[in-house]
This record gives C-alpha cells, structure tokens and sequence, in this order.
C-alpha cells in the first residue's frame, strides 16, 4: 500500500466525538480561596480529621495526654488546702509538656509537607491561580494554628478549672493571657522549625526524626549543659546557652517579658536585656524558616 493510500485511510478512520464535556462559565474563586481552602485542609489532617481512622489515633491521643493532665492538675489544685492559685503555672505548662508537643510537631509536620514532595504534586498546586508565598502561608498558618489549639485547650481547662475553685479572677485573667502569649509564640517557632526539617526530605521517616532531634534532643542537651554550668560556678553562661534549644529560647522570652517562673537552674531565667536577645533569635528563626520554605518550593515547583 502506497503512503498516499494509508494516509487516506487514516483520515477515514479519524473521528472527532463529543463526549459532553462543557466548558466552565462559573465564577473563579481565586487565590484567596485557595488558600483558604490549603489552609483548612492542613489544618484538618493535622488532628486526623478526613483521613482515615488509623490517621487520627496519634494527633488525637496526643490532644488527650495535654488536656488530661490540664484537668488532673486543675483537680489536684482544688485538693490543696487554703489553694488560692494552680499548682502549676500557665506560661510553665508547655515548658513541661514539650515532649509531648514536640512528638506531634514530629508526626504531622511531615505529614503536612512531605506528602506533596515524595508523590510530587506541588507543581500541580502551582499550575492552578496559588504562588508559592500561597503554599507556604497556608501551610506555615495551619501548622501554627494546629499547634496552638494543641497548647492552647490545656490552658483555658486551666483556666475554667481555676475560676470554678474561686480563685482570684483578675490574677486567673492576666495569668491565662500571659500563658496564651506564650503557646502562640511557641507554636509560630515549632510550626517553622518543623516545616523546615520536614521539607528537607520527601521521606516521612526521616522528617520525623529530624524534627524530634531539633525540638527534643536540644532541649535536653542544653538543660544538661546548663545545669552542669551552674554546678561548676558558671552562673553566666546559664543564660546564654539557652539560645541554642527552641524550648529554652520561649523560656526565656517568656521569663524575661510576661513574668513567668524559669525552668533554668535555680529557676534564674535572663532579664530583660538579654531576652530581647532571645526574642530577637525567636523573630529571626521564624523569619528564616519562611525564607527557607520559599527558597525550597521555588525549587520543587519547577
């Protein structure tokens, strides 16, 4: 057969159906409700919530462990005799919990990054009308929101248990406001951090692990280091080493600016000329993070 000839078959067997597909005439909702709607979505599988069963036991038990021991403590405090306050203090809460903190940053940071790296499918969210600084945003928004609500329920259990023991309202009051200063700052840093290790690396298992050695491992290396400082007569250096561990930096912010009682050795936290030190690193590791997180998905948008 000649190629004149089977071209001409070919255009015989050529067809062109319509199979209804019809065109988009709606409105478009544009960049805002996208990032509304990332944001909400993050935020969401955060805690679990449309994702599968197996998905929502560890965010969910977490949750649980924060505001049982909030109500155990409420409950203990109204057990004290002549009680006119909590056994434990709000800006303290998170200090003491940060394990627990750190193991959900650990676990759904990744989940919140990771995914859209290892199955590649941040360059389809950019072909729609979302830029980069759109991702980012609402990733970065809904981690912090979801650490937040993580940090912030054990306070307001607290905070309602104090008022039913009839404790002093206007001391529960200012107490409470400190404690959610506090957590909302805690929750931008480790939202940063934790995005950042997590974007690092397509691979789950590797986020997690990075993320715990950041949040958790420094902070018990710095206590080590701090306490033995103070024990060899190097009261100085106590409050400068604790630069180098996220949940120290918010100790000492906190102890520096909203009167919080310091879990450094002896409980001396640095004053108010060094804490605009610690602030000053808290604000510049946030604002990295979100430079890292732009530089990384300029490149994984490609």
């Amino acid at each position: 057969m000649s190629t004149e000839t089977g071209t001409a078959a070919g255009r015989e067997a050529s067809r062109i159906h319509n199979i209804g597909y019809r065109s988009y005439d709606g409105p478009r909702l544009g960049r805002a409700y996208a990032r509304r709607s990332l944001f909400s979505q993050t935020l969401r599988g955060s805690f679990g919530l449309g994702r599968s069963a197996k998905s929502k036991v560890l965010p969910m038990l977490l949750f649980g462990v924060m505001a049982l021991v909030a109500a155990i403590l409420v409950a203990v405090s109204m057990a004290v005799p002549d009680a006119s306050k909590l056994v434990v203090e709000y800006t303290s809460y998170a200090i003491y919990l940060q394990a627990v903190i750190g193991l959900f940053i650990a676990a759904q940071a990744p989940q919140a990054v990771s995914r859209d790296l290892r199955f590649k499918s941040v360059p389809l969210y950019f072909s729609r009308p979302i830029e980069r600084a759109d991702y980012v945003m609402a990733k970065f928004a809904a981690t912090a929101t979801a650490l937040f609500i993580l940090t912030g329920a054990p306070l307001l259990i607290l905070y309602v248990g104090s008022l039913l023991a009839k404790f002093d309202f206007a001391d529960q009051t200012k107490w409470f406001g400190q404690g959610l200063v506090s957590v909302a700052l805690l929750s931008v840093l480790f939202a940063g951090l934790g995005l950042v290790m997590a974007a690092l690396t397509p691979r789950r298992g590797f986020g997690v692990a990075a993320v715990i050695a950041l949040l958790t491992i420094t902070y018990g290396a710095v206590s080590t280091v701090q306490a033995i400082a103070w024990e060899t007569g190097s009261e100085g250096a106590v409050q400068w080493l604790g630069l180098f561990s996220p949940v120290t930096l918010i100790d000492g912010v906190q102890t520096a600016f909203l009167g919080a009682t310091s879990a450094f050795p002896s409980g001396e936290g640095p004053g108010a000329g060094v804490g605009v030190v610690y602030l000053i690193v808290v604000l510049a590791l946030v604002a990295g993070s979100y430079a890292v997180l732009m530089r990384r998905y300029r490149r994984a948008g490609l």
